[in-house]
């Protein structure tokens, strides 16, 4: 582990801005444990997925889960194979192009997508494609989706080939309503996948608290994303730490219950107002990832949660309930 001093550019503000400096003790690359914590590639947008190969192999992450977008790169299986070996960055997951903006991309056929994305996994070297549930409007591939992911992953478990892990994700909101954009729905605990992927942002947009998501999903808990939120309508993914998930207790129960599947970062940097604070952020997010992992929850699974691992409201409640009582 080690301690290092990183500038921080001032945000646009009122009155006279401002430096500051954050101390980050930043991790050396060796995973911990069996645990790889990965860096999404989109994490670093706008900049380009070439970017963030070479950023996650300068800052110490152990690979890079690629986010297939509308970045041509990013589509481009020899593009990625040069970049992965050039920057000595492993490929540790394919996230399947599954959002509005990447309709279009490989395929308009879904399953065709899904099959193009275990390919590209395959020649990559990674172990995992993480996958979004269909759109309501995508009646036909909603409609078959829980069977054939089931069906894609007998077919993984008969050749030890990749694995589909399907990632929660949240109710749409605008103003005062409240619509289901997915089916069969936004919560993947409630239908029988076989692997899931648990995004804490998500969690957050859903006003789900992610420790008690992670243990509804048990030993289907294969892939993670690391990352935050305040619980605002809009998916965030804040640097763990700054919203209101127990970021903490989500990778410390990872510790305590040997999790050997991918620890991905997840982040916005969009408002990063340089490439110096960008990769503050990345550092950050690093940093924290690797010593929550090193630090096993203090309860088992199904126990009472640490303090520091229950939802911050909860832990208020404790504090206001704490100070009201008289002394004795």
């Amino acid at each position: 582990m080690r301690l290092i001093i990183l500038p921080v550019p001032a945000r646009r503000q009122a009155g006279p801005p401002f430096r500051t400096r954050r101390l980050v003790a930043v991790a050396d690359p060796e995973p911990v444990g069996e645990v790889k914590v990965g860096l999404s590639t989109a994490s670093v947008y706008p900049e380009n997925t070439a970017a963030a190969f070479e950023i996650a192999g300068r800052l110490g992450y152990d690979g890079v889960e690629v986010m297939v977008w509308t970045d041509p790169v990013s589509q481009d299986v020899e593009a990625l194979r040069r970049l992965s070996e050039e920057h000595e960055v492993p490929v540790l997951a394919v996230h399947a192009p599954c959002l509005l903006v990447t309709q279009r991309v490989w395929s308009t056929d879904p399953w065709r997508k899904l099959l193009t994305a275990r390919a590209a996994a395959e020649r990559l070297g990674a172990d995992t494609v993480v996958v979004h549930p269909p759109f309501r409007w995508q009646r036909a591939y909603a409609k078959g989706f829980v069977e054939g992911i089931a069906r894609l992953d007998a077919e993984a478990d008969a050749g030890g080939g990749v694995r589909f892990a399907v990632e929660n994700m949240y109710p749409w909101r605008y103003r005062d309503r409240e619509v289901q954009a997915y089916a069969p729905g936004w919560d993947v605990t409630d239908e029988d996948y076989p692997r899931l992927t648990l995004d804490v942002s998500h969690a957050a947009t859903a006003r789900t608290d992610a420790l008690a998501l992670a243990e509804r999903m048990g030993e289907r808990l294969t892939h993670v994303h690391i990352g935050d939120g305040s619980g605002s309508g809009k998916d965030e993914h804040l640097v763990p730490g700054r919203g209101a998930q127990p970021c903490a207790g989500v990778l410390s129960r990872l510790a305590a219950t040997g999790y050997r599947g991918h620890v991905i970062a997840e982040i916005n940097t969009r408002r990063a107002m340089s490439a110096r604070e960008r990769e503050a952020d990345l550092a950050e997010t690093l940093a924290f990832t690797r010593l929550h992992l090193a630090r096993p929850a203090l309860t088992p699974p199904g126990g009472e949660r640490p303090r520091e691992a229950r939802p911050r409201e909860e832990r208020s409640r404790e504090e206001r309930s704490s100070r009201e009582e008289p002394s004795r």
